[in-house]
Order: structure tokens, then C-alpha cells, then sequence
């Protein structure tokens, strides 16, 4: 196991920085969250985050946006930018030595991006594009809808926009956006890698101690009611999509209802699998995961089948959740503790893993959760903690969302209680 200390250090500005040495690779990575994802949007402009995370990048400081993607190639960074609900999220991979030259390059993008007006119809015809593509992709035009309903606004917004919203952004709107929400105070910096930390907290502090911080903008949290809803979708295929309360992440049943979800469809040999799929032969793909905010989560289930096998898909399906509360084998535990350690180690070996994983923790948690600590949370998981977390967090009043040729008839007698 290498060597890892991990130093979080908040500038006089608010911005939040956490390294982690790792002194046996010799790669260096990094993760920047800042405080403009969807849910920071204006109301009716669902899309801008997207267009935004596209433009700074097209020219920033001294450089034009060819000369800025050029040097970041140079210098070998693997980099990639995302649009989450929170933040905008930018992430690099690099050689260690190149990590100083990479900074610098980011700070030009997060200060002072030109965003070109020249370059804003190009980026909203490219999310258009996207956005089209996406209704020729069922799977993930259900997992859209089905957070849109799972969570209360403005946390259940497609992060990659809404063509009935795109059309509204004006280069104005993503100016505003920019302003508002390039903020040191509420961004953070995850590094992980061969680094040392005095040298990159000193260069982070002489990149970054000029930004200015900004008013944080109050999040209005809309209503939430669990919903039962089908999308007509020209298909022989349907597409199923359950989602019902779950610990969040930091939370203490967190990782016991991550198990649990693990044991439902987190494999080829979890329960979902193997009832729904194999035994049954009722659908070609079936998987559970958690999904979570900050102050709350979800239990999400996906099927897709064809539409003559749908109604037995989802009863078939909705009944193994609430079998999951009836008992778990050990082996079923077992074999879920080794999926996650094996992903541990794997994430241990990768400085882009952890840069993440130091930004997400410091978000959720105000502090890191080292490897160790996760592999023993993991170790002494017990069936019967299992078991509690999954009679604590039943399936019961879920969000159901179905798209395809016709609805189903959800049987809420299998999900209520005292059933």
C-alpha cells in the first residue's frame, strides 16, 4: 500500500483545497467542483449549466480555445468536464510533473474565460444534438424522467438540459450563470498523486487568493410527490425505472444500504439478476445502485423487456423487493463485500479516483474518508444489518416510471404496508 496523508486548507476566500499524497504512483490528478451545476440555474433555463461547462473552455487568459486545448494535449492531461446538480466538475490526469502547468492552465479557465459569443451557437447546437440523440437511447431517457420525478426540484432537472428550455439561453444567461456561481467560496479542489503538499497549496494560493467571492444564491426546494407515470415511447421495448428512499451518503445506514442495493442488482449474480433475468428469462438487462444528494437518497431500479413481458417484469421485480426484507444469505453478503474491496483497490491505484473521492467527501462530509476506513465499514457489515437497513428503508411508496408502447398496471398491494 502506498504511502497517503491527506491535508485539507481553505483559503482566506473560502476556496477549499484537499491533497492526499500517494507516494507510490507517479501520476498526479485533480477534481475542481465549482458551485454552478443545475440546480443553481434560473427556472425555465434548464440547460444552461451544460452550455456554460462547454464555453469556458473555448478560449481562457491569453489563449484562444485552440491554443488552450493544444497545450492541455501537451502537457498529456486525460481531462474531462461534467455537469452535475451541484457542480460543474473539472478533472485531469496527468503526469506528476505536468500538474503545476496543468493549474496554472485551469486557473485561466475558472477566472478568466473568454466565453466567446462567437462560440455560443456552436455549443447550443451541440447540446441540441445531444439532447435529440438521447430520445434514440430509452435507458437513458427513463433514468432522466425518473430522477425528474424521484427528487424535488430543482435537484430532479436533467443535468444535460431540456430542449423545450435550451432554445431560451441567451449568452447573457450563461454570463450571469458564470458570475454567480464562479465562486471560490463554495468551490472545491481535490489533488491526488506524487505531490508534496506545501509546493501545491502554495501555488493553489498564489493562482486563486485574488478570486473574489460572491454571494451564495438560496436554493428553493419545490414540491415533491412520489410518482406513478408512463412516457409513450414508439418501441417494442419497455423500459421500467422504481426508485424509493435511501440513506444518504454520510449517513450512517449509508454503506449498509449500499450493500443492500448491491445484493438486489449490483452484479451478474445479485438477486435481481438471477430471479428476474435467468431464472425467469422476463428481461435482457436488470440492475439496483443508491443514488444520493446531500441530505437525501435513493434506491433506483432499472428493467428493460419487451413490452409482452413487461406487466411480469415489473411484479416479478417489485415482489423481490419486498422479499429483500424476508432474509439474506451469507453468501449473498460475501460476495458483495468482495465486489467492493475489489473496487477499493482498484481506486486506490488510480490518483483520479481519489482526487474525486477527496472533493466528494469534503462536499458531503467536511472531511475525507480514508480507504481504510471505507475497506472496515465494508468488513463488518453483518446480514442482520443488512437486513434491518432494508426493513428501514422499504419499498413503499415509489416512484414508478415506465416508457414505452403502453403503461403497466403497477400493483401497490405488493409495495404497501402491512401487505
Amino acid at each position: 500500500m502506498s504511502s497517503q496523508t491527506i491535508a485539507p486548507f481553505t483559503l482566506a476566500n473560502g476556496f477549499q483545497v484537499i491533497v492526499e499524497e500517494m507516494s507510490d504512483v507517479q501520476s498526479a490528478a485533480f477534481s475542481l467542483l465549482i458551485p454552478a451545476g443545475a440546480i443553481h440555474e434560473p427556472a425555465g433555463f434548464n440547460g444552461s449549466a451544460a452550455a456554460l461547462c462547454d464555453l469556458v473552455t473555448r478560449g481562457a487568459g491569453s489563449r484562444d480555445s485552440r491554443r488552450l486545448a493544444t497545450e492541455l494535449d501537451n502537457l498529456g492531461v486525460q481531462r474531462h468536464e461534467q455537469v452535475g446538480w451541484n457542480f460543474l466538475t473539472f478533472s485531469g490526469a496527468m503526469l506528476s510533473e505536468k500538474l503545476p502547468a496543468a493549474l496554472d492552465l485551469y486557473a485561466d479557465i475558472v477566472l478568466r474565460p473568454h466565453l466567446p459569443e462567437e462560440e455560443f451557437d456552436p455549443v447550443i447546437s451541440g447540446l441540441s444534438q445531444a439532447l435529440l440523440a438521447n430520445e434514440d437511447e430509452p435507458q437513458r431517457k427513463l433514468s432522466v424522467e425518473l430522477r425528474r420525478r424521484a427528487y424535488p426540484e430543482p435537484w430532479g432537472r436533467p443535468t444535460d438540459g431540456d430542449l423545450r428550455e435550451l432554445g431560451r439561453v441567451t449568452p447573457e444567461t450563461l454570463r450571469e450563470l458564470w458570475n454567480a456561481g464562479f465562486r471560490p467560496n463554495g468551490a472545491i479542489l481535490g489533488i491526488a498523486g506524487r505531490v508534496k503538499t506545501d509546493d501545491v497549496l502554495r501555488q493553489v494560493e498564489t493562482l486563486f487568493s485574488e478570486w473574489k467571492p460572491r454571494p451564495e444564491q438560496e436554493i428553493r426546494r419545490g414540491p415533491h410527490v412520489p410518482a406513478i407515470d408512463h412516457i409513450p415511447h414508439s418501441s417494442t421495448q419497455l423500459q421500467i425505472g422504481i426508485a424509493y428512499p435511501a440513506p444518504p451518503y454520510g449517513h450512517p445506514d449509508y454503506y449498509t444500504a449500499w450493500a443492500a442495493a448491491s445484493i438486489l442488482g449490483g452484479g451478474p449474480s445479485a438477486r435481481l439478476f438471477t430471479e428476474v433475468r435467468e431464472k425467469r428469462g422476463l428481461c435482457y438487462s436488470v440492475q439496483a445502485s443508491t443514488n444520493t444528494l446531500k441530505t437525501e437518497g435513493r434506491t433506483m431500479i432499472y428493467a428493460g423487456t419487451s413490452s409482452e413481458r413487461a406487466q411480469e417484469t415489473l411484479d416479478v421485480t417489485l415482489a423481490e423487493l419486498r422479499r429483500l426484507a424476508d432474509g439474506i444469505a451469507p453468501d449473498e453478503l460475501q460476495r458483495c463485500q468482495a465486489r467492493a474491496k475489489s473496487a477499493l483497490i482498484m481506486q486506490q491505484e488510480s490518483t483520479g479516483s481519489r482526487a474525486s473521492s477527496l472533493a466528494r467527501d469534503w462536499f458531503h462530509l467536511g472531511r475525507v474518508t480514508t480507504l481504510d476506513e471505507v475497506r472496515g465499514i465494508l468488513e463488518e457489515l453483518t446480514v442482520d444489518s443488512v437486513l434491518d437497513v432494508a426493513r428501514s428503508y422499504p419499498p413503499e411508496d415509489p416512484t414508478i416510471v415506465t416508457l414505452g408502447p403502453h403503461p403497466l398496471e403497477v400493483p401497490t398491494e405488493l409495495i404497501s404496508k402491512g401487505s
